[in-house]
């Protein structure tokens, strides 16, 4: 999948690629939707991975809003540093567990409108021009946007489909 460059190609790939994903786990039958992953992942089943998706959405909508207010959000959140990562996403895991794979699909389905707003509410420029925005530091809106929608999503496709084979 191309890295996507400008706001057309933003909006378009995170549709599609929430779309595949969706689809493939919607042509799951019901017994495979909630079936535990062979081992070696943080993520154990399709609930879990969309739950990591949903929170990476409402840890970007936060950066977003803190950062456009003129404050450095603290990413990726309050107590991790990018290199902890790792202990973030087990962090996020067990915030899920006592969620159920539906109740985690409406939050993701409610989560990804949300970014969606906020793309569509930007110029090609805002969103693909890097510095524009002291928060984003060396980088662009859009590069933050990408990796929280897009390509997050082929990321969650690739690891459904290897853990269903």
């Amino acid at each position: 999948m191309p890295r996507p460059k400008t706001k057309e190609e933003l909006i378009f790939f995170s549709n599609e690629n929430l779309k595949k994903l969706n689809s493939f786990i919607e042509n799951l039958d019901a017994d495979k939707q909630l079936k535990e992953f062979p081992e070696g992942t943080l993520n154990r089943n399709i609930r879990d991975v969309l739950a990591h998706l949903h929170h990476w959405h409402i840890m970007m909508l936060d950066w977003y809003e803190v950062g456009m207010s003129g404050v450095k959000p603290e990413m990726p959140a309050k107590g991790y540093t990018w290199k902890t990562t790792p202990a973030l996403n087990k962090w996020i895991w067990e915030e899920y567990q006592s969620k159920n794979l539906n109740e985690v699909k409406e939050l993701l389905v409610d989560s990804f409108k949300k970014v969606q707003d906020l793309i569509v509410n930007h110029t090609n420029d805002e969103l693909f021009e890097k510095k524009r925005y002291k928060w984003t530091g060396s980088t662009s809106l859009g590069a933050y946007l990408v990796s929280a929608t897009s390509s997050h999503y082929d990321w969650a496709l690739k690891l459904i489909k290897k853990a269903n084979k």
